[in-house]
């Protein structure tokens, strides 16, 4: 599925298909980690089934105001402790599809939000 290109400053989503990201000309095929202005391909496991909570505690280091997680080909929603924390720092989490959460991600970064794209690709 290939995305409109919005023109805004910093990482943008341009393609999503089962198992692959295009970040601009980029393509990615692990679970990433997309912000406005990096992309870490270092920090989530290749599927739902090994998030952790550590994995979900990192990312408040990249000081977002929201994080959409992305759990893959399916909607799924991580224990509630794994982010609980995020809450008492007002950080809004958000689980959806990957592929949901790949245009979020852009509609976000449209409106000049500090968003952090945590995508797995199972």
């Amino acid at each position: 599925m290939r995305f409109a290109q919005d023109s805004f400053a910093g990482n943008s989503i341009t393609a999503y298909a089962r198992g692959q990201i295009t970040v601009n000309e980029q393509v990615i095929v692990s679970s990433v980690i997309v912000t406005p202005d990096r992309i870490i391909l270092d920090w989530l496991p290749d599927s739902f089934a090994g998030l952790e909570e550590h994995h979900m505690t990192r990312l408040a280091g990249l000081e977002p105001e929201i994080i959409v997680l992305g759990t893959g080909t399916t909607a799924r929603f991580p224990p509630p402790d794994y982010t609980a924390g995020f809450l008492t720092q007002g950080i809004g989490v958000e689980a959806m599809d990957t592929a949901a959460a790949c245009r979020t991600f852009n509609i976000l970064m449209s409106e000049e939000r500090r968003v952090v794209a945590a995508l797995l690709m199972a």
